[in-house]
């Protein structure tokens, strides 16, 4: 993500980021610019979620259900429309429409600030950098290596965890709703969900898959350290614009992320759908965490049911994050 400080830049070049100047080290002892992360964060999420839900849908669909329900990809998509029509593929979007400009807004500004800091407090010492994985290959003590990237990208996915858990527990049970008919739904929207798991479960009901979306945003590292490889060799191998090297780069690395994350983004999925048992009455509770969700997994389906609902993740992968990274870099770039 650019700003106006180079060191929490992910591009930290002059060409994608043309507000850069001087030495990023110079720059980054102010820190009056942080809000800006927080701000383009919030129309980031609205780009994300209005190009990808469907295509989320599809996916937590075919996570949780049983193999006859759906042949595949296609099969769940013709059978969603056909039942419930183009509103079926944005069910549950209210949580994440609200979520996404939540998180985005704290994971794109926590990245920003935890960028600057690992710069300088890290990454700027002589005597430290030459010390850590991978950062000898990038000497240069003003600008945060890859390696750096990717570990601000932990840090901030596991920031962006707490608000996370409870808007995808909620959006996944909504999704996973398939009667056409709303009065056969258990839940009829987002806060009668959160009401219901309150009343019944508490806190820790609503919370439940939280250190399971610690661990599948820990993979956050190979995102944001691919999106800073990549957007420095195109800005050194091509003569693209800013926005089309966030682009590229933001749709590829977020590629790179899913296919290191896919795994556990099912198992998170089937911890989120299993009943809550008790008085919520919606059937008898299967897993008590994610070691009994990720068994289940491989006893159903093989290795092959941690990759089931790859497809439309995928394909939902590089357009909805291109987008909301052209969007978060270009809000960026015209904040003062």
């Amino acid at each position: 993500m650019s700003s106006a400080q180079a060191p929490v830049s992910v591009n930290m070049t002059k060409q994608a980021q043309p507000e850069i100047a001087e030495s990023a080290l110079a720059q980054s002892g102010s820190s009056k610019s942080n809000y800006k992360g927080f701000v383009a964060g919030v129309f980031s999420g609205i780009a994300k979620l209005s190009v990808g839900h469907p295509f989320d849908t599809i996916k937590v669909r075919l996570q949780t259900s049983k193999d006859v329900q759906f042949r595949g990809p296609i099969d769940c998509t013709l059978q969603t429309l056909r039942n419930e029509g183009l509103r079926g593929f944005y069910k549950g979007a209210t949580p994440p429409l609200v979520g996404w400009m939540v998180m985005d807004s704290v994971m794109l500004g926590s990245l920003t600030l935890y960028r600057r800091l690992l710069l300088e407090n890290v990454f700027s010492k002589p005597n430290i950098r030459p010390y850590i994985p991978f950062s000898r290959y990038q000497p240069d003590i003003t600008t945060l290596p890859s390696v750096g990237h990717g570990i601000a990208g932990i840090m901030a996915g596991t920031t962006v965890s707490f608000i996370a858990a409870p808007v995808e527990h909620i959006k996944a049970r909504l999704q996973v709703q398939y009667a056409a008919d709303k009065t056969k739904r258990m839940y009829s929207g987002p806060i009668d969900c959160l009401r219901k798991m309150l009343r019944t479960h508490g806190i820790s009901g609503v919370y439940r898959g939280l250190w399971a979306t610690v661990f599948f945003r820990s993979f956050f590292f190979f995102w944001w350290s691919s999106y800073d490889v990549l957007t420095r060799v195109f800005k050194e191998k091509t003569t693209m614009s800013a926005p089309a090297i966030n682009f590229w780069a933001g749709g590829i690395s977020a590629q790179c992320f899913w296919l290191t994350s896919y795994p556990s983004d099912v198992v998170k999925q089937r911890l989120m759908t299993d009943p809550m048992g008790g008085a919520l009455n919606d059937g008898q509770r299967q897993f008590r965490g994610w070691k009994d969700a990720a068994v289940a997994v491989w006893r159903e389906r093989g290795w092959r049911g941690y990759w089931r609902g790859f497809v439309p993740c995928f394909l939902r992968a590089f357009p909805a994050n291109a987008m909301a990274l052209v969007v978060f870099e270009g809000v960026m770039r015209t904040l003062p």
